[in-house]
């Protein structure tokens, strides 16, 4: 694949977003790097594919359907059913980052609204 990532860019989702792989060649995942601001919470959203979220930086409060939210942090994996609610909130002092990882690929039809 020659593609180089997009830039980051803001998103509705109350994140910055760039995607690292997302190509139409590739049907099977794409991958995103996502960063959320310190006290930000990314709006509450359900995908209809599966999700996995790496964690790199930061920490934040992970909320998935009505499970109690839980801590998350570097080095932690998240996995994320189909059509979850879910959100993260930035609950440090630096940028949350993480990387996004949907199997089949993301598109923008894939995204639900929840608020």
């Amino acid at each position: 694949m020659t593609d180089k990532a997009k830039p980051e860019r803001w998103t509705s989702e109350r994140c910055w977003i760039s995607e690292l792989v997302n190509d139409a060649a590739w049907p099977e995942f794409s991958l995103a790097r996502c960063r959320v601001e310190p006290g930000e919470t990314t709006e509450l959203h359900a995908l209809s594919v599966h999700e996995v979220y790496v964690l790199e930086q930061g920490q934040g409060l992970m909320r998935i359907d009505d499970a109690p939210p839980f801590a998350v942090g570097p080095g932690d994996a998240v996995t994320i059913p189909q059509h979850a609610a879910q959100c993260i909130r930035n609950t440090g002092d630096e940028d949350l980052v993480f990387l996004c990882i949907c199997t089949p690929r993301f598109s923008q039809e894939c995204y639900t609204p929840l608020e």
